[in-house]
């Protein structure tokens, strides 16, 4: 049996040390290209060769610190010239879009369909000339089928006798200066005078007609005339409008160097491709303006009970908000129904969850020096039937997923997965092109048994909730996040004491966990004085996996001494130890 003994009031520093953590991959130095892999089955389902220290009797050198991740500056002198110069080309492209209210104005009409009316007029305008040709020849063959040429001559020659010379001159040249008149039907039996009369209305009528045309054909031309040059000079002499007012996260564009921020983001996402970036923007512009982002702000979508599904719990080291996402909670079948069992509740649950973003966007801080990203940690415990078999829920979250990507640029500074089920990185594979490169480089996966450890690396233990293995619980407590906490390991079949010298009359307070339990744990009183008695405060006894308990204690000392808390570890795998101690002074 092994024994080791930790006094936390003889260390100079509260300096961690940690052996054997997990190290997510590409953790010491961010890198943009690599593309994370998961851990494979193995991994995340069993415990690593690295945990079974009795077996190997050979300890890896501890770690002293977790190797934080960086972003870029948001300061614009920082940023290097290649990105200054595309900063200032996005934000003069900005600039003359809203001087032409390109933002807001309703985007123009396909040219598919331009072409379409065009090609229709084309067409329509030979077949319109085909079928007057039709309707003239038709006239002319009614006419002369509908009186014959001697019938006419007869019915001329009857009233009024043979024509002389000249007269036969004269009807000639009028009849070639008149245009042919319309059709006329003649009865079989009617006489010739009537014909006659009949024959003198038609051509009144044909000459009729052909000024009703000669009229028509003015008027269309009349109203086809463009308008007149000295309107188009009035409309030019108009004053342009002012530049339309554009805001996005409730920082109006350009308005001052919050929006410098904004714009980066967008150019980052594209790397640093202005018109690409340009062309985001205003997609993200159009995009909020029809899924009514304000009015959706106003929106009361309380009562889902959603709460416990995404929700954001304090800070990481380096003062990101940290988002955690548990899809577990739809474990709950009546939940599940609530929010996926039709169309209209998905669109619901989408609407939620981009209000949820909104709202955490607006609590972020813009300026250059600000903190304007999340931590993101998504809990993957208890899903894996959900993500298998239940498509709802797998559409749901793909769709999320893309609006997410496509209009929330670098809104995400880290992206923690724990509890990676053995299945994962197949699904992973699966929905690995909606993201870009850039950002999966800041995706980090751990498996169960590493889960705590890992959001270790990147939070410290008294922010994180206790249900990942931190100190923090909802309702009044002792200690509050204002109370550091220390983090250490308790290696296979060891027995691990932690030491807390007191005072006489004061009164020590303490809290303890370890992750995943499983060990002995007991507490004890050992006065300094030589000769005097050891009080056990708490008996030894087994803390099951399944406690998975904070536990807390305190002991009023009379006299001079310490408390000792011991954790026996008789299994194979090293263990997390996370507690804290505070005194006060007792009466």
């Amino acid at each position: 049996m092994v024994e080791e003994t930790k006094n936390p009031a003889s260390e100079t520093t509260q300096e961690v040390v940690v052996s054997d953590v997990l190290v997510p991959e590409k953790e010491s130095t961010p890198q943009p290209e690599p593309v994370p892999v998961p851990e494979t089955p193995d991994k995340s389902a069993a415990p690593a060769p690295e945990e079974t220290e009795a077996q190997t009797g050979k300890e890896k050198a501890p770690v002293t610190e977790s190797a934080s991740f960086k972003e870029e500056s948001n300061k614009v002198e920082e940023l290097p010239n290649p990105e200054q110069k595309a900063l200032e080309e996005l934000k003069q492209l900005v600039q003359d879009a809203l001087n032409k209210h390109e933002f807001t104005a309703p985007p123009p009409p396909p040219p598919a369909k331009e072409e379409e009316k065009k090609l229709e007029a084309e067409t329509a305008e030979p077949a319109v000339l085909e079928e007057e040709k039709k309707e003239e020849s038709a006239a002319d063959e009614t006419t002369t089928a509908a009186v014959p040429a001697d019938t006419l001559a007869t019915a001329e020659s009857v009233k009024e006798g043979p024509p002389a010379p000249a007269a036969v001159e004269k009807k000639e040249e009028e009849k070639k200066e008149t245009p042919p008149p319309a059709p006329v039907a003649a009865e079989p039996s009617e006489p010739a005078e009537k014909v006659t009369e009949k024959v003198a209305a038609v051509e009144d009528a044909g000459a009729k007609t052909v000024e009703e045309i000669k009229e028509t054909i003015v008027e269309v031309t009349a109203a086809a005339a463009p308008p007149a040059p000295v309107e188009e000079e009035a409309k030019e002499d108009d004053p342009p409008p002012p530049p339309e007012e554009v805001s996005i996260w409730g920082i109006p564009l350009l308005a001052d160097e919050r929006s410098d921020v904004i714009l980066l983001k967008f150019l980052r996402a594209r790397d640093f491709k202005v018109k690409d970036a340009f062309a985001m923007l205003k997609s993200v512009v159009a995009w909020r303006k029809e899924f009514n982002i304000d009015e959706l702000l106003e929106e009361d979508l309380s009562g889902l009970g959603l709460e416990k599904v995404v929700y954001n719990h304090e800070v990481d080291k380096e003062g990101h908000p940290v988002c955690y996402n548990a899809f577990g909670a739809f474990q709950d079948n009546e939940l599940y129904q609530n929010t996926f069992s039709d169309k209209e509740k998905m669109n619901k649950f989408l609407r939620w969850r981009i209000q949820f973003m909104e709202k955490s966007i607006r609590n972020l801080d813009f300026s250059p020096d600000g903190i304007c990203t999340f931590v993101q940690v998504i809990d993957l415990k208890n899903s894996p039937g959900l993500y298998l078999f239940k498509k709802e829920l797998r559409q749901a979250t793909n769709r999320a997923l893309q609006l997410l990507q496509d209009n929330y640029p670098e809104f995400v500074a880290k992206q923690v997965f724990i509890n990676v089920p053995w299945w994962y990185p197949a699904y992973y594979r699966m929905i690995n092109a909606l993201f870009t490169t850039r950002t999966k480089s800041k995706f980090v996966f751990a498996g169960a048994s590493r889960s705590a450890e890992t959001l270790f690396q990147y939070i410290v233990p008294e922010q994180v909730p206790v249900q990942y293995g931190g100190l923090s619980r909802e309702g009044e407590q002792e200690f509050t996040i204002a109370d550091p906490a220390t983090e250490d390991t308790v290696k296979p079949a060891t027995k691990h004491t932690i030491e807390f010298p007191v005072t006489e009359k004061t009164n020590l307070v303490w809290e303890a966990r370890v992750v995943g339990w499983d060990v002995s744990y007991g507490a004890e009183y050992v006065p300094s004085a030589e000769g005097g008695y050891t009080i056990i405060i708490e008996k030894s006894r087994k803390v099951a996996a399944a406690d998975e308990t904070v536990i807390t204690n305190n002991y009023k000392a009379t006299e001079a001494g310490k408390v000792v808390l011991t954790f026996d570890n008789q299994t194979s795998k090293r263990k997390k130890l996370v507690y804290r101690s505070k005194t006060k002074h007792s009466d």
